[in-house]
This record gives C-alpha cells, sequence and structure tokens, in this order.
C-alpha cells in the first residue's frame, strides 16, 4: 500500500511540477517526491527536516495548522515565513475521505506556482489542481482504509488485553486470524501513557519495522494494578476506584498531576530475537515523539521532578496469550519511568528495580504516618528523606546529591522524623517512609 501512496505524490508532482510531501493528520511522514537540482535551492529546513526525521515539530504543526488546513476542503495557499523556518510557500491539498481530514500533501512554491488558480469563491480551479485533487482523494481513501484495518486489529489487541484467563485462548486466536499468521518471532507490548485520544480517532499506524497493531485503553482498565502473573486481569466494566497513575494523591512536588485519568497506548511489536529490542525501543521513541503524547496535557501541568509522558517495554513473549502479562509490565515501567525520570524516557520492565514491586499495589491514601510530609508545604523535606533514602542512609552521600552541608541534612530529617513519628534508624520506619514517597509519585 505504500508504494501507492508513492505512485499518487509522484502524479501530483508531475501535474504541478513541483516536489510534493505527503504527512499525515499529525504530521508523519508517508512519501515525498523527487527534488531536483541543488538542494539549499528547492528544500527550506522545514521540508528537511520533515524528510530527515520523518516527522514535523510540534511548533511547525501548530503554525501550519494556523491557517485552518484541518479544515479546508480545497487547496489552500501558505505563504513563506523565514522567521518561521518556512522560507518558500507551498500549496496545501487537504487529503480527505467522507469528510475526514487524513493527511495532508504540500508542494513547495518556487514563485512558479503563484497565478495557479486554486478555486473557491465561485472561480473554478486550473485543471491541474482538480487532478491533483482527485489524486489525494485517492491517498484519502487508501489511509481510510489502512486506518480502519489498524482500528480493526487494535480492537482484537485491546480484547486481549483485557480478557479474563478462561477467555484468553478465543482472544488470542481472533488476534492472531486478524493478523493473518501466527507471528513467528517473539513479541512484545509498548506502552505510551499517558495518550491523547480525540474524537472520531481513526488513524493508521505508523510505518515502523515490527509494529504489528495498536489500541488505547482507558484509565481505569490500563492500569498495572494488580497481579502480574496472568493469573488476574482487569475487568473491562468500570470499578469504584479505578487503579490508575495516583495524581490524585497529594505529592511530594506540587502542583499534582492531572493525568490520572488519560488513557495509555498500547502497541504490538514483533522482535528479531528475546534478547534485541531494538524494533521496540524504535517504536517506543517514535510514538513519544507523536503530538498525541502526553494525553493532550502541557508539561506546566506536571510535577517538575516527573516526565509528562513515558513509554515503557514489557518482556518479550512467544505466544499471544502472554500478551497481556507482558503490557501490564509495560505499563508499570511506562509509569515508573514518569516518576523517576533516570529510568526514562523509555523504560524496560527488567530495569526499575523496586518499582515492580510498588506499580502492583493496588492504589489506595498514602500511610496516616507519613501523609503530613506529602503536604506541598513540605515537599523540600520529602525530597530529602527520599534521596536519604535512596543513598542507602549515607549521610555524606545524600548531602552531596541534594548539595547541602550534613548538619543541614541532620536538621531536615529530624523535622521529618517529628512531623511524621517515624525513625529513621530503624528499618522498618525507613522501608515505609521509602515505599510511601515512591509510591505517592506514581
Amino acid at each position: 500500500m505504500r508504494g501507492d501512496y508513492q505512485q499518487l505524490v509522484d502524479e501530483i508532482s508531475a501535474a504541478l511540477g513541483a516536489p510534493a510531501t505527503l504527512e499525515d493528520r499529525d504530521f508523519g511522514l508517508i512519501a515525498f517526491g523527487a527534488h531536483e537540482g541543488d538542494d539549499d535551492l528547492v528544500m527550506d529546513p522545514v521540508r528537511t527536516r520533515s524528510i530527515l526525521q520523518r516527522r514535523s515539530t510540534a511548533a511547525v504543526r501548530a503554525w501550519f495548522e494556523a491557517f485552518g488546513i484541518a479544515r479546508a476542503t480545497t487547496a489552500l495557499r501558505i505563504p513563506p515565513d523565514p522567521a518561521a523556518g518556512v522560507f518558500k510557500g507551498r500549496i496545501c491539498l487537504p487529503v480527505r475521505h467522507r469528510g475526514i481530514v487524513h493527511g495532508y500533501v504540500w508542494l513547495l512554491d518556487d514563485g512558479h506556482l503563484t497565478d495557479l488558480e486554486l478555486g473557491g469563491g465561485g472561480t473554478p480551479p486550473d485543471p491541474r489542481i482538480e487532478q491533483a485533487m482527485e489524486s489525494a482523494a485517492g491517498i484519502g481513501a487508501l489511509l481510510a482504509a489502512e486506518a480502519q484495518a489498524g482500528a480493526e486489529l487494535g480492537d482484537l489487541l485491546r480484547a486481549l488485553l483485557l480478557s479474563r484467563p478462561g477467555e484468553r485462548s478465543s482472544a488470542a486466536a481472533a488476534l492472531r486470524d486478524g493478523l493473518r499468521s501466527a507471528p513467528d518471532a517473539p513479541l512484545m507490548v509498548v506502552a505510551v501513557t499517558p495518550w491523547d485520544v480525540p474524537e472520531a480517532d481513526q488513524a493508521p499506524l505508523p510505518n515502523l519495522p515490527g509494529l504489528l497493531a495498536a489500541c488505547t485503553l482507558p484509565a481505569e482498565n490500563a492500569s498495572a494494578n494488580g497481579s502480574t502473573n496472568g493469573a488476574e486481569a482487569p475487568r473491562p466494566a468500570p470499578r469504584q476506584a479505578p487503579s490508575a497513575p495516583a495524581a490524585r494523591r497529594t505529592t511530594p512536588a506540587p502542583p499534582p498531576r492531572a493525568t490520572a485519568d488519560a488513557p495509555s497506548l498500547a502497541a504490538l511489536v514483533r522482535l528479531r530475537s528475546p534478547s534485541s529490542l531494538a524494533a521496540a525501543h524504535t517504536v517506543a521513541e517514535h510514538l513519544l515523539r507523536s503530538p498525541r503524547a502526553g494525553g493532550g496535557l502541557a508539561p506546566s501541568g506536571t510535577d517538575s521532578r516527573t516526565l509528562p509522558v513515558a513509554a515503557g517495554l514489557g518482556t518479550p513473549v512467544r505466544e499471544l496469550a502472554g500478551l497481556p502479562t507482558t503490557w501490564h509490565e509495560a505499563l508499570a515501567a511506562a509509569r515508573a519511568a514518569r516518576a523517576e525520570p533516570r529510568l526514562g524516557p523509555v523504560a524496560e520492565w527488567a530495569a526499575i528495580g523496586s518499582y515492580r514491586l510498588l506499580t502492583g499495589l493496588p492504589s489506595a491514601e498514602p500511610d496516616s504516618t507519613v501523609r503530613p510530609l506529602l503536604a506541598p508545604a513540605h515537599s523540600e523535606l520529602a525530597r530529602t528523606a527520599e534521596v536519604f533514602l535512596d543513598c542507602a542512609g549515607q549521610a555524606g552521600r545524600a548531602a552531596q546529591a541534594l548539595g547541602i552541608h550534613r548538619q543541614t541534612l541532620y536538621y531536615r530529617l529530624g523535622r521529618v522524623e517529628k512531623l511524621t513519628g517515624l525513625d529513621l534508624d530503624e528499618g522498618g520506619d525507613r522501608l515505609l517512609l521509602h515505599m510511601a514517597l515512591k509510591t505517592a509519585r506514581l
């Protein structure tokens, strides 16, 4: 199907005598026409970056969308703006199918298309534009069909990930039929959390090696809390207390995060071998660059000590029936990476240490002993205590990590003990405090 896109893009380039590129509605590159002549004269920084990185930046996307391209039904002209890196004007052909925009065809205009009539306002378009728009409509039909196929596979993947143990075999068989063959290589689920899901969301999967299917799961079903050994699976029915990242709790560093109810993305990836996770890392890094990564929230709405979005990788499995387990592991790793930026932005289940236990605990309010320390007014004390415990109670290491004098450290730890009533010379009290501080940032 990708060859069909290239053929249609080449047809548009030939009809209008200008190099064309095709991007999906998230500004991911799908195909591009040949650029003849000196690249410095034919291209501009925005076009070059789009081709080399296979995606435009969020700032570029916002700049172009300000011209109303997402609502346009006919070709429209975009003027140059050197300050934005857009050195050449463009003609944008919206790629639509049945009223839904699926992407855009971009044509660089070095001046020879200036007099081309685009149509509108009762004026018929130039025949070359009509021909180009027909090709764009063909692209729209292909993208819609690809999106529909991806959505059907995504539904099958979601059904398997949410299935109960007794339903797992039939759900795995349905997904195997949807994939049209049994995968002959190890599989892994990549989790990205949070993930923005626009209304009427149907977008084709990015063309990435090994990516087989993807789906979104709402917060009440996406939580990694609970067993990860396959014995229990989350029920699709809503629960009274959704097991979601605990942003509703009072956290050590204000303001509290607002992503507790945001969905997560699950992506099914085929690996070359159980020890080669390169394909999964590539998929994760690509998805993290998507404008949908982050749940549509601005970074200012997050705790400065956490990542606004992260990805996690589970353990490779051979059988489709094992995907629910690796999904829970992947989501746990993503949650851990958000809580501990040093683990991310892409974390592997095998590398998250104590978070393998903490992410499996059911959501609950912090222990009453520790709760006063988690108030925003005491965020510096909470950070001090956490760093001290991370350093295995070694005062010298902790003071160096915090950039404070050792006596300042002792003073703060004394305040922590007074506030909580815990004795930091006691192993049990240290364990309770350490777990509570870590869990509060999940």
